[in-house]
């Protein structure tokens, strides 16, 4: 089974230096970076906030204040630039740079995690998911990720914990869905739970066909043990 799905679930905006994050690293959105604090006379919203979409929109806006100078900025669309092409390091040390000027933006955060994790350096990577989900209680993206490098590290009851904590916070990211379904189902072994949010998962991602085969595949399995509860061992 693959640990994440290929292609956007959730309109998700996260309105610090990044836009729409569906794994991997951040993509920059111009137009939904605000200007720094020292250059305009607006006031600035003192911490992290979590809007619903409405109208009948799924979805959420998360936004972060931002007090970054120039160079911050041109490090952090440099660092990108450096991901994208596969040069993780040389990425991390620039995102070093924007995350000791602003240590609670998340989206730095996260893009380095991943750039430590593609390092197999997983304590680095730790230490900035878990700033970011202080930051954010349950952040998506930071949850979703935690809990994929925990279960890397066999520290199964430890994502399933991160993964359910994100879910309950932002239900409408459907990776953490996916994702916790797959830890209950091949780490776990814990088929209700699997059955549970892979149903979930597919009534919101109906045209993912390759969840609906794992649905039929647990419910043979399912099955079977049943058979075998029922029947009792063989004497």
């Amino acid at each position: 089974m693959n640990d994440r799905p290929g292609f956007p679930l959730l309109f998700l905006l996260l309105l610090v230096l990044s836009g729409c994050v569906t794994g991997g690293h951040a993509k920059k959105v111009p137009d939904a970076v605000p200007p720094p604090v020292a250059e305009t006379s607006q006031p600035q919203p003192s911490g992290p906030s979590v809007k619903r979409l409405g109208e009948g929109r799924e979805g959420f806006v998360i936004r972060e204040p931002v007090n970054l100078d120039r160079q911050a900025r041109a490090d952090f669309d440099k660092a990108i630039e450096l991901l994208k092409v596969g040069e993780d390091q040389k990425g991390a040390e620039l995102l070093e740079k924007v995350i000791a000027q602003a240590p609670a933006l998340t989206a730095p955060r996260i893009d380095a995690a991943g750039a430590y994790s593609r390092l197999n350096r997983p304590e680095q990577a730790e230490q900035h998911l878990k700033a970011a989900l202080e930051a954010i209680p349950g952040h998506p993206v930071a949850g979703n990720e935690y809990g994929l490098l925990l279960r890397k590290a066999g520290r199964f009851t430890e994502a399933r914990a991160v993964y359910e904590k994100s879910l309950a916070a932002f239900p409408e990211y459907r990776p953490l869905e996916r994702n916790l379904a797959i830890l209950c189902d091949l780490y776990l072994k814990d088929l209700s739970c699997a059955r549970a949010h892979y149903e979930a998962y597919s009534r919101a991602t109906p045209d993912d066909k390759q969840v609906k085969l794992w649905i039929a595949d647990l419910q043979g399995r399912s099955g079977q043990v049943a058979m075998h509860k029922e029947s009792g061992p063989r004497q």
